[in-house]
């Protein structure tokens, strides 16, 4: 049975409570260092930061419904080659399921890696985060998280967490070391903790915790928030694919698109040194615009928008794990996510698979089975 403890929530402060948690996990001889986020004086965001000093969590806030970037990334960068340190990351479920993708395409690793994952209630845009936080300053995560927790109540004030954290059917964490439980917990007197590796036993054996049970509403809590959100995530669906369903529709989908790359830039598992759409195939000769230009009429510019967003969806739509961040960099407010979740959830449908579910599953177009898609290839016919 997996060791189950609590952290005592005192003056009813969730993130002060969690802070002398994670002080206690860095402050063990064997790990070097933790990758979590934290506030900076810097306009009042939150940002991954590398903290290997314990008194320098003073300012950590990982449950801050601020979400900035997929931190997998990062983890790929501290884990790709042996660091001579053992790391402790604090992720989000969708950043997690983004790593083990990143693990299964070779450009991270899991070894020296201490992963902490927690219930995650979802996060603003980056401009509605800095309304939120503009306003209630550093009380701004337990204002949330009341919000959520106590009250059942996804948005705050008129606020509403991004369509990405909206339409998410995986708010827990997987295949982490330890989880940090929100759902169904008392949160005014605890937070639930559950080591769920041998790993993890070892650190929360040291730490000299009160052991308690499962909390009693935990799997009906979970079970209500899913609920809402695969009503929401399936509306999505059948909402986009009457907004894509032909090549006309989908240009007028992306009609705002101005080929900045954010949305590649931002995808954590997009992970290309070098992308065809930034070399010489796509810098086209000045009397080509001009043929394209006179064979239709009119060209819109910048050109190639929809093909790169085609090509974008044929190269990482088995390995989308929805986190949204392509919307959220998009300075257009074009509803990448919505398209990308949307194909990625056939793809990954055909497939039987799902991206981020296990590290012991291969990536779908990595092996080749003979009894799949047999209407397609006709084999034993």
């Amino acid at each position: 049975m997996a060791t189950t403890v609590k952290i005592e929530v005192k003056d009813n402060d969730i993130v002060a409570s969690l802070q002398v948690f994670l002080k206690s996990v860095l402050g063990q001889p064997r790990i070097g260092a933790m990758l979590v986020s934290q506030h900076l004086p810097m306009k009042n965001v939150v940002m991954p930061t590398l903290v290997t000093d314990p008194e320098a969590l003073e300012g950590a806030d990982p449950l801050a419904p601020s979400f900035p970037l997929n931190a997998a990334k990062l983890v790929s960068r501290l884990t790709r080659k042996p660091s001579g340190a053992i790391i402790a990351a604090v992720l989000r479920p969708c950043e997690i399921r983004a790593f083990v993708e990143l693990v299964k395409l070779n450009q991270a690793g899991r070894e020296n890696l201490i992963l902490i994952g927690f219930d995650c209630l979802g996060a603003y845009k980056n401009s509605d985060y800095l309304k939120v936080v503009n306003k209630d300053g550093d009380k701004a995560t337990q204002k949330f998280y009341e919000q959520v927790l106590l009250k059942n109540d996804l948005s705050s004030e008129e606020i509403e967490i991004s369509n990405a954290c909206k339409a998410c059917e995986h708010p827990l964490p997987e295949g982490v070391d330890i989880t940090i439980g929100l759902l169904g917990a008392p949160v005014k007197d605890y937070l639930w903790i559950k080591a769920d590796t041998a790993e993890g036993e070892n650190i929360l054996a040291k730490l000299n915790l009160t052991s308690v049970d499962e909390p009693p509403d935990r799997n009906r809590a979970v079970e209500l928030l899913l609920e809402k959100r695969l009503a929401y995530r399936d509306r999505m669906f059948e909402e986009n694919h009457l907004a894509t369903g032909n090549i006309e529709k989908l240009t007028t989908y992306l009609a705002g698109c101005v080929n900045c790359y954010n949305c590649r830039v931002a995808c954590p598992v997009c992970y290309c040194r070098e992308c065809v759409f930034v070399t010489d195939v796509f810098d086209h000769e000045p009397a080509q615009y001009l043929r394209w230009s006179n064979r239709k009429k009119l060209i819109k510019m910048p050109t190639d928008t929809v093909f790169y967003h085609i090509t974008r969806l044929a190269h990482m739509s088995t390995a989308c794990v929805g986190c949204g961040q392509c919307s959220n960099a998009c300075p257009n407010d074009i509803p990448v996510m919505e398209l990308f979740r949307t194909v990625a959830h056939k793809t990954q449908q055909a497939f039987a698979y799902e991206a981020g579910r296990n590290l012991d599953e291969p990536p779908p177009l990595s092996v080749f089975k003979e009894d799949e898609f047999k209407e397609l290839t006709a084999i034993n016919e």
